[in-house]
């Protein structure tokens, strides 16, 4: 066999493993969700809390822990934060749950993220990585950091480093 007949016999080969499930049928790759895995199952869907919402609980000290997940330009220019927030960078997260103030908080403690992005995608991200941990009350300030302030929420200032 020639080098160039084994190079398509290999193609050959990749594809048919590529295109197996297409060629069994348009079902053979669906499976009834009654039958997944729970590792198969679709994450919970992201949980939005309101500005009035917060604004509420705050209001009633209710037991919350608000974490300012701002990038470090935007948290730099302002002067400010939620009252009460946590602030930690976001790539960081996953690593700061094992320390202190997170490490000892009950895991069915709410906590609220947010952020100054456009779209709360670092908050998205973030209450993913709060739930992996455990944590099952997490939810994202719908508008984050802009719609705390034009609502005039509470702030305090930054501690000073």
């Amino acid at each position: 066999m020639s080098f160039r007949e084994l190079a398509i016999v290999v193609c050959a080969f990749y594809l048919l493993i590529g295109t197996g499930a297409t060629m069994a049928g348009p079902d053979a790759g669906a499976q009834d969700p009654a039958q997944a895995k729970p590792d198969q199952t679709k994450p919970p869907e992201t949980e939005w809390i309101t500005v009035e919402e917060l604004k509420s609980k705050l209001a009633k000290n209710e037991a919350v822990t608000i974490v300012d997940l701002r990038a470090g330009d935007a948290f730099v220019k302002s002067v400010d934060k939620i009252k009460g927030a946590i602030h930690m960078k976001a790539r960081r997260l996953r690593y700061r749950l094992g320390f202190a103030p997170f490490k000892e908080l009950p895991r069915d403690r709410e906590i609220v993220t947010y952020c100054a992005c456009h779209s709360d995608e670092i908050s998205v991200r973030a209450v993913q990585v709060f739930r992996e941990a455990g944590f099952k009350r997490v939810r994202v300030l719908k508008g984050g950091w802009q719609a705390w302030l034009k609502a005039g929420g509470l702030v305090e200032s930054k501690p000073k480093v």
